[in-house]
């Protein structure tokens, strides 16, 4: 109620209707919400409260947000006889018409502790070709020339996956820097089996935990660690790698189970806490891309 009595007076439901974000809506099929009709007067409240509180005097956003942004410059200058200004860019879609935006699935995020290094490589990496064809134009800083050769030599080959090496390469270098690039680089070859057990020693813990995204991951007791625990047991008991100990043993016995990308010899290989990478953590591997992390703690 605080908050119709004290903002909702200084915007008319006229001016809200004027809107052609309005207007769509309530020609449509659909119609709209209240909810949504209202949502233009919180967040030109939003833009009121940083301009007021921390002098913030632009905001910047898709197209799509341009009726609310005004919205707020509107408010501020209603309200406190303020200036304030917006700026909108054209709205970058997905070749399938969907968003580019925080609202979408698979967003990604500029703070690493959000979205990784390696999370924000892989998520340009594994872009569409017809995304890649528009987004190294408008995230990268890459000449027109380079960027039509590029395109061509993908065209011609497109399992080499050049734009998207190239797109995945310039921004990750411009926003975390070429070691964490490296690191991002070292972390690809290191799931497809280029790069030793070592690797993970150069990480820590989130960056571990990062790289291991989606990845099934199990915990076990220091303590009985310590003391040594049987391939079968930490396997197939303490964890459910093997949904039962007779599967985890054939397998072991084919040479398909590794853990640390050694492979265990016999069901009965004891591993103990001087196995662990990190001090904390056990990679096991059935066959050569079913990834398990073991966390011990």
């Amino acid at each position: 109620l605080d908050f119709i009595r004290d903002v909702g007076k200084h915007i008319t439901v006229n001016y809200m209707m004027a809107k052609d974000s309005v207007k769509k809506r309530l020609e449509g099929d659909t119609g709209m919400s209240f909810t949504e009709f209202t949502y233009q007067l919180v967040q030109g409240y939003d833009f009121y409260y940083l301009w007021k509180n921390h002098n913030c005097v632009l905001q910047m956003g898709g197209s799509d947000q341009w009726g609310n942004i005004v919205t707020g410059t509107e408010f501020i200058r209603r309200k406190d006889a303020g200036e304030a200004y917006a700026l909108t860019t054209q709205l970058i879609k997905k070749a399938d018409g969907t968003k580019f935006g925080k609202t979408e699935s698979g967003a990604v995020w500029l703070d690493p502790a959000r979205t990784s290094p390696y999370q924000f490589y892989q998520f340009w990496l594994n872009t569409t070709d017809a995304d890649a064809k528009s987004y190294i134009r408008i995230f990268t800083l890459l000449d027109k020339g380079v960027i039509e050769a590029m395109e061509a030599e993908q065209d011609a080959a497109p399992h080499t996956r050049v734009l998207q090496k190239a797109l995945a390469k310039d921004i990750t270098i411009r926003v975390h820097g070429e070691d964490e690039y490296e690191k991002a680089i070292k972390s690809t070859d290191f799931l497809f089996g280029n790069t030793g057990i070592e690797f993970l020693n150069e990480l820590n813990d989130a960056e571990v935990l990062g790289l291991f995204e989606g990845v099934p991951n199990f915990t076990v007791s220091l303590e009985e660690l310590n003391a040594g625990i049987n391939a079968t047991e930490l396997l197939a008991g303490k964890t459910t790698v093997f949904p039962s100990k007779g599967e985890a043993k054939k397998m072991i016995q084919g040479g398909g189970v590794s853990v640390n990308r050694n492979k265990i010899a016999t069901a009965d290989d004891v591993f103990t806490t001087d196995n662990l990478i990190n001090g904390k953590y056990l990679v096991a591997q059935k066959g050569k891309k079913n990834y398990f992390l073991i966390v011990a703690e």
